[in-house]
């Protein structure tokens, strides 16, 4: 089996540079690393970001969590749809017509330096937690299906991996990836669907004896309408599903510089209502995939374990059959690569353009500038996973999106106020405001905890938001009045 997954990755990592080798031969330049010399196809960046989002977390943890939460996560799947149109039809027009490389750029120009430097700190941490967690779980199921095998330790397996991602990006970056990850999604979707193929063939079930087993299991259900204090109900998670996709996608430096690569606004704009359409199906089928595994499991009386995030490793590499190994160790691979690789991009796109100013530089130095940051990137990278690991933390999904509430709720309440405010602040002390937002939603969380019983879900990112709204109107100069719309 170790073998067979060895030989997988190798050739899934050479097709890779294959292409990396193809796409970056011609221009290796910033231009190209930071925004793709703005020529991506729309429909190549919607395919990319359908696999960016989704990650190697979301293939393993998303059908795990239908034995505790049925199939609730729907209710804030439907949700990402309106928040994908808000940033195609409010934030891309406004990245464009200020024609930026970093979208945090905005924040430069409406309020000064240091809240555009805030929010690009904001933004590296956020993105360096939540796509080293993300990396971390698939390469520990990597680690426990091949190389414990050969005794091969674990920081060493993280060591090549991102090393691996470090070769194909490390040319032309957001120029390659756009691609690579087009190919990545489309291995994702094919092992999704040849997975559920199997365990369906495995159970002796048609297409509607499928249907059926699905829609009559007791974790079919998706809304919770009367459960008011459940982080499960449906206005928690629709709502909470509109802002992490406005953060995490439209405040992401990640999700929108592959949109600021396409030729046009309206380019833009079709890839991300199209990529949002698409997130819906695919959501439902990891889902279903989950309803399915639970009903093979029962069926041939397998104990399951109680990590839901390695019920399909364990399903996949002991009871289903080397098919599904494949297409599963496929399917992991193209998820994280497709999800690291454009967080390491970003990252060494936000330091350098955010921090380091390097499109002041001049052409080679900025290009060596780039070079030394991209490796920066990747040690860090490897050293936020090993943090991870020594605080063996479970959950990673959860984990994500919760840390994401905090790193992302400064970002939403500065843009919300740029935007829908003429208001000038003291910029200076913007750092002390999205420094405090944070503290003051986990007090509150806490304080309604311990108090009221009252469990805060996701909706602890608008809290954080609203906190950082009103820090910045106490930082306010001169009012100039409050408008709804674009400055």
């Amino acid at each position: 089996m170790g073998i067979t997954i060895l030989i997988i990755i190798s050739v899934y990592f050479a097709v890779l540079l294959l292409i990396s080798h193809v796409v970056s031969k011609k221009d290796s330049n910033n231009d190209a690393f930071f925004l793709g010399n703005k020529k991506s196809p729309w429909y190549i960046v919607a395919i990319g970001m359908l696999g960016d989002s989704i990650s190697g977390v979301t293939f393993v943890s998303v059908p795990g969590m239908v034995g505790q939460f049925d199939m609730t996560y729907m209710q804030m799947v439907l949700g990402f749809f309106p928040g994908y149109l808000i940033v195609a039809f409010v934030l891309l027009p406004l990245y464009y017509k200020l024609n930026l490389t970093s979208i945090y750029g905005y924040l430069q120009q409406r309020f000064g330096l240091f809240s555009y430097k805030t929010g690009a700190s904001f933004f590296i941490l956020s993105r360096i937690v939540g796509a080293a967690s993300k990396l971390y779980l698939i390469v520990l199921i990597l680690q426990t299906l091949v190389f414990d095998q050969w005794h091969i330790p674990f920081y060493v397996t993280v060591i090549v991996i991102v090393a691996l991602i470090w070769t194909y990006t490390h040319r032309s970056g957001m120029k390659t990836i756009v691609w690579t990850d087009a190919l990545q999604t489309i291995c994702l979707l094919a092992a999704l669907g040849l997975i559920i193929w199997q365990v369906a063939s495995k159970m002796g079930f048609d297409i509607s004896q499928v249907a059926d087993t699905i829609r009559s299991s007791k974790h079919s259900r998706i809304f919770v309408f009367d459960d008011w204090v459940s982080k499960q109900n449906f206005f928690k998670q629709f709502f909470s599903g509109i802002l992490i996709v406005i953060v995490m996608t439209g405040l992401d430096q990640n999700m929108m510089q592959k949109n600021l690569t396409c030729k046009t606004l309206k380019d833009a704009q079709k890839n991300m209502v199209s990529y949002g359409f698409g997130f819906i199906p695919m959501n439902y089928l990891f889902l279903s995939l989950g309803i399915l595994l639970l009903a093979f499991a029962t069926q041939y009386g397998i104990t399951l374990p109680d990590n839901p995030d390695q019920i399909l490793p364990v399903l996949a590499t002991e009871y289903l059959g080397m098919p599904v190994l494949i297409c599963f160790t496929i399917g992991i691979i193209a998820a994280s690569f497709s999800n690291a690789d454009s967080a390491l991009t970003s990252l060494t796109t936000s330091v350098c353009v955010d921090l380091l100013n390097v499109e002041k530089k001049e052409g080679e130095e900025a290009k060596k500038i780039r070079g030394r940051v991209h490796l920066l990137v990747c040690i860090v990278f490897l050293l936020v996973i090993f943090f991870i690991d020594h605080i063996n933390q479970t959950s990673i999904l959860d984990t994500i999106y919760k840390a994401a509430s905090y790193t992302y709720g400064p970002l939403l309440g500065l843009f919300f106020f740029g935007l829908f405010t003429k208001i000038n602040i003291r910029d200076r002390f913007v750092p002390v405001v999205c420094i405090f937002a944070p503290l003051l939603s986990y007090t509150l969380e806490y304080t309604l905890l311990h108090t009221l019983d009252y469990r805060v879900g996701y909706e602890i990112l608008l809290l954080n938001g609203l906190f950082t709204v009103a820090g910045l109107f106490l930082l306010s100069r001169k009012s100039n009045g409050i408008k709804v719309g674009l400055n």
